[in-house]
């Protein structure tokens, strides 16, 4: 059984004159491997899938997998029909050695409740693959509310949710019933979540740094929440400024500064603000300065004092 827990990277798609940088994207994935992530998503709404087309996705997907250095790869997978999307999810299984599949609910028609338990039902009975349910109503419109995911989480293909709903006493419950592994879907909460329960993260944040998130995720995992929350402190600023415009117009901005992409994107995302970008790059120096943080050194060391003569004085 597929294990949803840890850091994972909804990884951006690279674009170079409007075409798919498949180097530029096996680069960062390689990066990203050896920084102790726990698997990567390929073609979410922070890679842009709504604007690439189906043979996009299936190299971007193929990248990703080559790259990934066998880590899990989850493939975002959208879209109104759920009829369509259970032939996709069943090539999907066939044709690539994905682990599982981030499911969206059907952006723009706003079902209700009994048709998004229809809906994900559906494309769960066909799929091979197990299933993240994504509960994003800032991106689709329409919440999965509480007695939805729970009616989900009888499914055996369900086993997840990646959570952007900022609903803290759903999220609670979800954990109490513990049938559905929970990751953090908005960066800025994956520290409250993760210290109640939650098993990771999907955070867009971890481009960047990802061996301090995965650090953060290590260290509530042990329960040393002393230290957890002084992390938290340093990481949650870039966590902030990231999403100061539309995801992922800033991470990608910040990419292309450290000179691991283009600084591209598809109509209608557009480049984000050069200011924000200096705020997150002012942000990766601090870290880079202040985390670890250093020892106070000692009074007698910087004096040429003996400890003792310091102490009797």
């Amino acid at each position: 059984m597929m294990t949803f827990s840890g850091i994972w990277v909804p990884l951006v798609t690279p674009f170079c004159d409007g075409r798919l940088d498949l180097p530029a994207l096996r680069r960062l994935v390689q990066h990203l491997a050896g920084r102790g992530v726990a698997g990567f998503v390929a073609c979410g709404s922070t890679g842009e899938a709504a604007m690439l087309d189906e043979a996009e996705q299936d190299q971007v997907l193929a990248t990703t997998l080559a790259a990934a250095a066998g880590l899990p790869v989850l493939m975002g997978l959208a879209g109104v029909r759920a009829d369509l999307l259970a032939v996709r999810a069943r090539r999907l299984a066939a044709e690539h050695a994905v682990s599982g599949l981030l499911l969206s609910a059907p952006a723009y028609m706003k079902p209700s409740q009994a048709g998004l338990l229809a809906h994900f039902r559906s494309v769960a009975d066909a799929s091979p693959l197990p299933i993240v349910a994504y509960d994003i109503p800032a991106r689709t419109g329409v919440r999965i509310e509480l007695p939805t995911l729970l009616a989900l989480a009888a499914h055996p293909r369900i086993q997840a949710v990646k959570d952007c709903s900022s609903d803290a006493a759903a999220a609670t419950a979800v954990l109490g019933d513990g049938r559905l592994a929970l990751l953090a879907g908005n960066d800025d909460e994956m520290f409250a979540q993760m210290a109640l329960g939650a098993t990771g993260a999907i955070a867009a944040s971890a481009h960047l740094r990802a061996d301090l998130f995965v650090q953060l995720h290590r260290l509530l995992q042990q329960q040393r929440l002393h230290e957890a929350q002084a992390l938290w402190r340093a990481l949650r600023p870039l966590a902030q400024a990231l999403f100061a415009e539309p995801n992922p117009m800033v991470v990608k901005a910040v990419l292309a500064q450290q000179g691991w992409l283009r600084n591209e994107l598809r109509a209608p995302m557009q480049p984000a603000d050069v200011a924000t970008t200096a705020r997150v790059l002012s942000v990766l120096e601090g870290l880079a300065r202040d985390w670890p943080p250093r020892p106070a050194e000692d009074p007698a060391a910087r004096s040429g004092t003996p400890a003792q003569a310091v102490v009797a004085s």
